[in-house]
């Protein structure tokens, strides 16, 4: 019997000309044209941040931004994997040029740098519109929440906050009526001898009382705002979390309760390109729709021809919004059900006195209604799931409402890079790039 022959192997083989990484990278594959796309961005704003002309020479900023980029683009924002994956990853050990900053520096430029992400995200939307991929001919809006990264069970109530204030109040009494009693002991026993510090106990509870007093500070400021009544005191119920006081606790569809922003995303139709997106604390929808608006203007330069959202940002205001600025816009007026029939479509001409609810619900029930609003779940809703699903993307890595902002953000901008990628019009941008490289991979793809 015949031995069958296999192709040689040998782990100890001796290279006779040292490899260049970007042998190893494939000419059309996402993390060389994440690096061409960086080399042709404006990054001023990174640069300018290193006006700092003593101590150890950085890392470069398209280095750093490249590494962040296509970790997001992989799923990977953690700053601590993303340490790992330079040492195993033949693709960020391309981008890195081999170098191997550690997580301390990849999370310093990550906070760094959280201003500069808004214009690096403007800057590859019109990368999209050059590409023909945004036509703004429909445009959907909706949000999703994202957890914050905190733990709802660090947050606390108003009304428990009092009870646990008095609590710890207590508490700390009797430890200080203990300690002083014996002090007085101890004074008798051994004079003017030298005490220790405050016993671990009465530090930790003095700590609690702190950070529930601030907390409480914090809320009835709130409510002093929120209704202009210098005497308001908040809802018992009002509550404020201890790691990410700005987050709040809302309802999720998928993960029920949940510490978290409510994350907003205008999506054109095209292509699936995100034109504007935001963060805000605020568990309901109603009050984005006109910032979301003026953002699309202001980022594209031009309005939506058409908008559709579901009830959750249906108002008054809203529509009057909507059509003050010439929108032909499809809200939906209260939440369907699927057990519930459609109403017949209307006949005939606009009753007169109908309110822009009446309208909007009127509207919403012809034949082109219809399909201008079924359109909604297929344009934005599955940007949601490739963002969480996909790139695996359902917790903020940063603290606060600015720092969300801006990852938010930068999750946007990755969004429409993998849309250019994969949309076969790279070419039309680069067109007028002075360096041909990426063109060249492009025409080899």
């Amino acid at each position: 019997m015949r031995t069958k022959t296999f192709r040689p192997y040998d782990q100890d083989t001796l290279l006779l000309m040292p490899p260049s990484v970007r042998d190893w990278v494939a000419a059309d594959s996402l993390p060389a044209f994440i690096d061409d796309v960086v080399d042709e961005l404006d990054l001023t704003p990174f640069l300018a941040a290193h006006d700092e002309p003593r101590g150890m020479p950085p890392y470069h900023p398209r280095l750093m931004l490249k590494v962040l980029l296509y970790g997001y683009a992989s799923g990977v924002t953690s700053s601590r994997k993303l340490e790992a994956r330079l040492a195993s990853d033949v693709g960020f050990m391309f981008l890195a040029g081999q170098a191997r900053p550690d997580h301390k520096t990849i999370s310093s430029f990550r906070r760094r740098h959280l201003a500069a992400f808004g214009g690096l995200f403007l800057q590859v939307l019109v990368l999209c519109q050059q590409a023909g991929l945004v036509k703004l001919g429909r445009v959907a809006l909706d949000g999703t929440k994202v957890k914050a990264n905190a733990s709802k069970h660090k947050a606390m109530s108003y009304g428990r906050m009092a009870e646990r204030e008095a609590q710890l109040v207590a508490e700390v009494r009797a430890i200080l009526d203990e300690a002083e009693a014996v002090d007085r002991a101890e004074d008798a026993e051994f004079g003017d001898a030298r005490g220790d510090e405050l016993p671990p106990e009465l530090r930790t509870r003095e700590g609690r009382l702190a950070r529930i007093r601030a907390a409480k500070v914090a809320l009835e400021q709130e409510a002093r705002e929120r209704t202009g009544d210098p005497a308001a005191v908040p809802e018992s119920k009002a509550q404020r979390n201890f790691t990410d006081p700005e987050s709040r606790i809302m309802r999720s569809r998928t993960d029920g309760w949940v510490q978290a922003y409510n994350a907003q995303a205008a999506v054109d139709e095209t292509a699936q390109i995100i034109v504007a997106a935001t963060v805000s604390a605020d568990p309901t929808d109603p009050r984005h729709l006109p910032a979301m608006v003026a953002a699309i203007i202001a980022n594209t330069g031009r309005s939506p021809r058409r908008l559709l959202a579901d009830a959750g940002y249906c108002s008054d205001d809203n529509l009057a919004a909507l059509a003050e600025r010439s929108i032909d816009a499809y809200v939906a007026v209260r939440r369907d059900r699927h057990s519930v029939a459609a109403p017949a479509p209307p006949r005939g001409r606009i009753p007169a006195g109908l309110s822009a609810r009446q309208r909007m619900g009127r509207k919403l029930r012809t034949k082109q209604g219809r399909a201008h609003y079924a359109r909604r779940k297929t344009i934005v809703e599955p940007v949601f799931g490739q963002i969480k699903e996909a790139r695996r993307f359902r917790r903020f890595s940063l603290r606060g409402l600015e720092q969300v902002q801006a990852e938010w953000q930068l999750v946007a901008l990755i969004h429409n890079l993998g849309k250019l990628f994969t949309s076969g019009r790279a070419d039309r941008v680069v067109a007028s790039w002075p360096k041909p490289r990426l063109a060249a991979r492009l025409a080899l793809g």
